[in-house]
């Protein structure tokens, strides 16, 4: 096979695998290029934010005029900057853009008619989307699943003795609290802006703590692969592959949690019981008929419970794991052993290309 014919394939194999850092002349950047057309299109309908459907009909006419004629000013403005024709659409998505595409959309519906629920949440929205963008296509994040589904069931019997002894005392400890007034009615009075983001925050603490020990697991890593010199990009790159290894896992047993109590629930709490803690009868979502005249309900008010129950598991086997030793040493090994192979082919694709001109890659 001809070199070229060789690289291109593995350049392939490396996306494939979730590394795309590893072509050379990669950019994690060229990601918001990619995705051009779709951030031009959301950015486009986002300016409708400018309405207030509290104002009369020639108002909002008025605020919508207001928030083009911003819009395309700023655009104007980064055009002439980057010396292209005053209304153009932008040839690039670097820094500048960026921040016009979070700041502009969001700052609209707080210029007309004080909105500031929408403002906010556009901003978070679009900085989110730029994440997940620059994840997705910079980094291959949709890869680096396929890649970790594919070897979970490996990696998952490395951690099966601190998964053993983890919910061996997780499961008494929310066996306990589960039947208890407080429980539920922490996770059932409040309204559900609050509750997601109470549940969102031990998923987030549970990925933190995952964090916290990447930058050391992979120079252990590269280490142990003798002669791997990577570069800070790729270094993330192979981080990112070992993070959604692991919280594949941290998201597996927290579902396990979340369907045994939702099975768990459904069977042992009773309406008179649910009336007795939470004043009401709980509003149903699903009725099972299950043994004769029998039936299981399943409300929105055991499914709250049951999340939140989830959540928490998920951060607490996180840390269980994080803690262990001989889990991280054996799940680093096993991740290790998995890479070697791609290792092996970029050691391969370096040859080859130190051989050949320097080039850019397509992607």
């Amino acid at each position: 096979m001809a070199d070229g014919d060789r690289i291109g394939e593995l350049e392939r194999s490396f996306r494939r695998a979730g590394l795309p850092t590893f072509v050379r002349g990669y950019s994690a950047r060229r990601a918001f290029a990619k995705a051009q057309p779709l951030l031009a299109i959301v950015f486009v309908l986002e300016i409708l934010n400018a309405l207030n459907f509290d104002f009369e009909f020639w108002t909002n006419v008025g605020f919508l005029a207001g928030g083009i004629a911003i819009s395309m000013g700023i655009i104007a403005i980064l055009n002439l900057a980057r010396g292209q024709r005053f209304l153009s659409i932008p040839r690039m998505v670097g820094v500048p853009e960026m921040i016009v595409f979070v700041l502009v959309p969001s700052v609209l519906p707080f210029l007309f008619g004080r909105q500031r629920t929408s403002a906010i949440v556009t901003l978070v929205g679009n900085a989110t989307l730029l994440g997940l963008v620059y994840l997705v296509l910079g980094f291959g994040a949709v890869s680096i699943l396929e890649w970790a589904v594919r070897r979970f069931v490996s990696l998952f019997a490395a951690s099966l003795t601190v998964l053993v002894r983890a919910l061996s005392l997780l499961l008494f400890f929310l066996l306990v609290i589960f039947f208890t007034t407080e429980t539920w009615q922490i996770w059932t009075v409040p309204g559900l802006p609050k509750f997601i983001a109470a549940a969102a925050l031990f998923v987030l603490l549970a990925g933190g703590l995952l964090l916290l020990r990447l930058p050391g697991s992979v120079r252990g890593l590269e280490a142990e692969l003798q002669g791997e010199h990577l570069s800070r990009t790729q270094r993330v790159n192979v981080g990112l592959v070992m993070f959604l290894s692991q919280f594949l896992q941290v998201v597996v047993v927290a579902f396990a949690v979340w369907l045994f109590f939702v099975v768990f629930g459904s069977l042992l709490v009773s309406a008179g019981v649910r009336e007795a803690w939470l004043g009401t009868l709980g509003t149903e979502v699903l009725r099972i008929p299950f043994f004769g005249d029998t039936v299981v309900v399943i409300t929105q008010e055991l499914l709250r419970v049951a999340t939140g129950m989830a959540s928490f598991a998920a951060m607490y086997y996180a840390a269980a794991t994080q803690l262990d030793a001989a889990y991280r040493d054996e799940v680093v090994e096993r991740i290790a052993e998995q890479m070697k192979e791609t290792f092996a082919r970029r050691a391969e694709y370096l040859r080859l290309m130190g051989g050949s001109p320097a080039r850019e890659s397509a992607g």
